[in-house]
């Protein structure tokens, strides 16, 4: 068997996870920044990479300030989605009344735009955060429920029987066999989760608020100040990326056995 060539530094750092994405996003500037220039778009309709990255520079210091309500309603709402629907998820899927009952109600309330019922929520709470984490919370909630049914579903029968065989009560065949086959189902719906939920967190935003990026894009609109609006969007985008790699650090951490977190082994003969 012959061992394989050595890498060299360029060669490693191509191959890292973090480059190809960056080099993908450059790509995409520079595209965006020669259609602007070649089919001559005007400022008031797409502003220019330049005229953004100015925005993120000179203003850097308020979009920061703003993004804490946002990062906080959307963490809330967060984990408010994974505290009410895992439980949810374990009812639906451990009982066939349960299902019947509050699976078709869960579903058809994703039918019902979260933006119209969003001004409900200010009437009821007001003008304050709760607003903001109760949208997070909804958009959140049914990914992650939908996720873990499908994940406590899909436990082999005959692993429960034989955990039973050996005297296990039903709390210990739940810890030792349902629980670890579903959590990586479990841990998709939550990735899904935690980006809603800062759409949700905005929409609540955009519906009653005085601070929030959501508020910042509300008043840019307003104003047709674009560069400032599309810096907001990549405050956004950046917030989702960041959440979404935590709860995928948390995922290498629970579950490190699992097959998609194994790292490939090649072989060279």
């Amino acid at each position: 068997m012959a061992e394989p060539k050595p890498q060299s530094a360029v060669s490693k750092m191509l191959n890292a996870a973090w480059v190809r994405p960056v080099l993908f996003l450059v790509f995409i500037v520079v595209a965006w920044d020669l259609a602007i220039r070649l089919f001559r778009i005007p400022a008031y309709q797409i502003p220019a990479p330049a005229d953004v990255v100015a925005v993120l520079r000179s203003d850097w210091p308020e979009l920061l300030r703003q993004c804490w309500p946002t990062t906080y309603a959307t963490v809330w709402g967060f984990l408010l989605s994974a505290l009410f629907g895992i439980p949810v998820a374990m009812l639906i899927a451990g009982s066939k009344t349960v299902e019947s009952y509050v699976y078709p109600l869960l579903v058809f309330s994703q039918s019902v735009p979260k933006i119209a019922i969003a001004p409900l929520f200010v009437v009821w709470f007001g003008f304050g955060i709760l607003p903001k984490v109760i949208s997070a919370f909804l958009l959140g909630f049914f990914p992650v429920v939908v996720s873990a049914v499908q994940g406590f579903k899909s436990v082999d029968p005959d692993m429960v029987d034989l955990a039973r065989a050996m005297q296990g009560s039903r709390f210990q065949v739940f810890c030792a066999v349902n629980l670890p086959h579903a959590l990586p189902a479990i841990f998709s719906g939550l990735k899904v989760s935690v980006t809603l939920a800062v759409v949700g967190a905005v929409v609540g935003e955009f519906v009653g608020s005085n601070s929030g990026i959501g508020y910042v894009m509300q008043r840019s609109i307003g104003t047709f100040d674009l560069p400032t609006m599309f810096a907001a969007l990549v405050l956004l985008a950046l917030l989702g990326v960041i959440l979404f790699w935590v709860v995928d650090r948390i995922e290498k951490l629970v579950i490190p056995w699992h097959v998609s977190q194994r790292e490939e082994v090649i072989f060279a003969s």
